[in-house]
């Protein structure tokens, strides 16, 4: 080759490499099963001030595709119910038809259908008509001329895995038996239409079932433990445990490398569970953000770059949970009120900086619920406590959260208030039949706060829908709360 020649070809090979190379994304959701809910424009408007370029929401309203018209941020939406309704391509395209601007004006660029199908007490009949629905979406997605664009899955979460919780070995894990022939099936639609396989990471619940090191839980890499795998593979990090176990699970099935496997959920929680606070949610992201834009990859994908989707932007404390898991309640990055929780740099880049504020977001006025301390009629008391945490979010009393250590009566106007705060400090739901009333000095402590909300911005549905509803073991947290309450009375 001519020697002139050669700084062109040096050029030319640099340049189809950097054209080639696939950044990863770092997306966030967005859900709203608050008592207190953001503005679709006011979310929106966060978004675009911390420079995210990826979002999921788990709807597909009009009023919130409208909001991201324009943004140009990649969306994700959710059809939660959708897919019952879909039995043939023709109500498929009925349905894409109805909202086909709306998918081109809000960059909907993913659409999730029957979350955790697989895993709904491993339903055949739910699992098939899932997989049935997605096709029938994405053929007529593919028809109206937006399939390279657009693609149709179905989310799934670790309760699909055979995994070892001994060993923590990725390539011991695999689909369980009772739905791997489906499994099958809806991986081959996904990669004859290039569509992602997406996955749920839930590190601070696999940390406690393994029962190791904190430390584990972190891509920073400061703990001890180390798994060692088959192909000389090595693990430091949850993260790279649970990923490549999905890839496993995946290859065991014959299923194609080009498959991609996006983290359609993952994040840290600030309340609601032992570790879970603000300064455990900033070290989590501090590397794990970091981690994943340097497109590093994990040992069984090297180099490869891995889309995550943060959970979440705000708390949903109207969101449904079992058992122990009030901590879902608390995934925000940020308050109601638009002001982050902790410093995170949604870029990736490791700054140490708090995200940008939410703007035009009006707090209520300053004044709390509390209360009077009149200990006559227990059997009274019980009753208003209850009434309390039945409409609000008590979660944050519970073993580990950042209010459990109040102590009698505080801990009691922690429930009056909360109740106060969901009905838009309503002077009247501050009464509690005489027990409680109306403060202006803030309560809250070095550990837990007392929050005044936002004004109502927006009307709440009327109807008993899925945005409105309270966690089924509530009841009995209540119950024990009120126990915990009388006990210390005694004391008292």
């Amino acid at each position: 080759m001519d020697n002139k020649m050669i700084p062109l070809a040096i050029f030319l090979a640099s340049y189809l490499l950097q054209i080639n190379v696939i950044d990863a994304v770092i997306g966030i959701n967005w859900g709203r099963q608050n008592a207190q809910r953001l503005l679709p424009s006011n979310v929106v408007d966060l978004m675009l001030q911390n420079g995210i370029r990826a979002a999921r929401i788990f709807s597909s309203e009009e009023e919130l595709l409208e909001a991201f018209a324009g943004s140009k941020i990649n969306l994700t939406i959710d059809l939660p119910s959708v897919f019952y309704k879909i039995k043939s391509l023709q109500e498929a395209s009925l349905w894409v038809q109805s909202r086909k601007q709306h998918l081109i004006n809000s960059h909907v660029r993913q659409i999730y259908m029957a979350d955790f199908a697989f895993s709904f007490s491993f339903n055949k009949t739910i699992i098939n008509d899932a997989i049935s629905g997605l096709r029938y979406l994405q053929e007529a997605i593919n028809l109206e001329g937006f399939g390279n664009e657009i693609k149709v899955t179905i989310p799934n979460h670790k309760g699909i895995l055979k995994f070892n919780n001994t060993s923590l070995r990725p390539s011991e894990a695999e689909f369980l038996d009772i739905i791997k022939p489906e499994m099958t099936t809806f991986i081959q639609i996904l990669e004859q239409n290039k569509a992602p396989f997406v996955v749920s990471i839930t590190t601070i619940g696999d940390i406690q079932e393994w029962g190791v090191d904190y430390n584990f839980a972190f891509t920073d890499n400061k703990s001890s433990l180390v798994i060692r795998d088959v192909n000389g593979a090595v693990y430091t990090n949850a993260f790279e445990v649970m990923y490549d176990s999905y890839v496993w699970a995946l290859k065991k099935l014959n299923a194609s490398s080009d498959l991609r496997v996006i983290v359609g959920q993952i994040g840290w929680p600030t309340d609601g569970y032992p570790g879970a606070n603000a300064s455990m949610a900033e070290r989590y992201y501090k590397s794990l953000l970091p981690y994943v834009i340097s497109n590093k990859g994990t040992p069984m994908c090297p180099g490869e770059p891995i889309d995550i989707y943060i959970q979440a932007l705000t708390d949903e404390n109207r969101m449904k949970y079992w058992g122990d898991g009030s901590f879902t309640r608390h995934w925000g990055i940020y308050m109601s009120n638009g002001k982050p929780k902790y410093k995170i740099d949604l870029s990736g880049q490791g700054g140490d900086n708090y995200p940008a504020e939410g703007k035009g977001i009006m707090r209520m006025p300053n004044r709390w619920c509390m209360f009077n301390d009149n200990q006559s009629d227990v059997a009274k008391l019980k009753k208003q406590i209850d009434k309390a945490c039945v409409t609000a979010d008590c979660t944050a009393l519970g073993p580990g959260g950042s209010c459990s250590r109040l102590g009698y009566p505080l801990n009691v106007s922690y429930a009056f208030n909360m109740h106060f705060q969901f009905q838009y400090q309503n002077e009247t739901e501050c009464d509690f039949d005489g027990l409680g009333h109306v403060s202006t000095v803030d309560p809250s402590t070095p550990d837990c706060v007392f929050p005044v909300e936002v004004v109502r911005p927006e009307v709440q549905p009327s109807s008993a829908g899925k945005e409105c509803f309270v966690g089924p073991n509530l009841a009995i947290f209540v119950i024990l709360l009120s126990i915990f309450v009388l006990e210390l009375m005694n004391v008292y």
